[in-house]
């Protein structure tokens, strides 16, 4: 079986071609990074129209990197949900266009299914049930996964994404875009105790869900003082690094204290972890550790396989096609 998968969720234009033996034969990412690193953030009408220009483009690219032609696929895998509607208009027309033009079967694949996809596509010896956390810029939720394609939410946050926090936290620090790898890089010349935001990121109420958005606060008075946003940045070189180091302490410890707590109460054997936040070395090495200690495994895919990618829409669409679970050309996309 071959899938040709696209991904356009946000800022990424993505196209693979996968088989159902797990083998990737073409793996195609078109980065805007660049793009949107002038505003500081993803900007949706300039990702959209990024997305219209590359996508056909990376589609060719793909099918000649895998060596096969339109007639040697099996179906086409696309991303309609979540996600930034107008990116996901791109990817969508695109493979409905080309699901009609030549007659393949059209599978919708939602974005959120397929990060987890991604851990079992690494993993083929994980075992039902698991416990699996999805972070990223625009999710932190919590799933336990009885069965394959059967999700059941048991935790999330109640505001902000953990990822949408690594980037503000990063804007206000003075970091850069995109805030992930910049608040790593400076975490490491930094001290995780200087700033007491241990259980920022640990709501009370709820012991499997997050809040992010309390430590953001806490990461502009540091930064900037009472004044927020119109204030000069108050600390010096050693004292962003201080900044960054504590802010992703408690982002870490936040996550991987709720992961672990949900899978010693589910009782599972194995611990997924996806989205692009997963990529962070810090909580991939806290969550290992934290799970040996309860005698689970970790599936948390390489890098690439982690930010937003076509791959893991082919491993979720494989996943569909054996079940039969096919769209038609009423498939549209869905912000939520």
């Amino acid at each position: 079986m071959l899938i040709l998968a696209i991904e356009s969720s946000c800022d990424e234009t993505a196209v693979a071609v996968v088989n159902d033996r797990r083998e990737v034969l073409a793996n195609l990412v078109a980065s805007q990074i660049d793009l949107h690193r002038q505003f500081g953030g993803v900007v949706p009408e300039v990702a959209a129209r990024a997305h219209l220009e590359v996508v056909l483009p990376l589609i060719a690219q793909a099918l000649a990197a895998a060596g096969i032609a339109p007639s040697d696929l099996d179906a086409i895998a696309v991303t309609h949900r979540p996600g930034l509607i107008g990116a996901l208009l791109i990817g969508v027309t695109a493979a409905k266009t080309l699901s009609w033009a030549w007659n393949k079967p059209l599978i919708g694949v939602n974005h959120l299914e397929a990060h987890l996809a991604a851990a079992t596509f690494a993993f083929p010896e994980i075992t039902y049930p698991y416990v699996a956390l999805i972070v990223s810029g625009g999710h932190t939720n919590l799933f336990h996964v009885p069965a394959v394609g059967v999700y059941e939410k048991i935790g999330g946050t109640l505001d902000d994404a953990a990822g949408e926090a690594f980037d503000k936290a990063a804007k206000i620090l003075g970091l850069g875009f995109p805030g992930g790898p910049a608040i790593a890089a400076a975490a490491e010349r930094g001290n995780p105790a200087a700033f007491n935001w241990r259980d920022a990121c640990l709501p009370r109420k709820n012991p499997r869900d997050f809040s992010f958005s309390g430590i953001k606060t806490g990461v502009l008075y540091a930064a900037r003082g009472l004044a927020g946003r119109r204030g000069e940045l108050l600390l010096d070189e050693q004292g962003v690094a201080d900044a960054a180091a504590s802010f992703q302490f408690a982002a870490v410890r936040a996550l991987v204290k709720r992961t672990v707590g949900a899978a010693r109460e589910k009782g599972v054997r194995w611990l997924a972890v996806g989205g692009g936040v997963a990529a962070n070395r810090a909580l991939r090495e806290a969550i290992k550790v934290a799970a040996t200690k309860i005698h689970c495994q970790t599936a948390i895919p390489p890098f690439n396989l982690c930010t937003d990618n076509a791959v893991m829409i082919a491993a979720r669409g494989i996943e569909m096609f054996a079940a039969g679970e096919f769209a038609d050309l009423t498939l549209d996309a869905a912000a939520r």
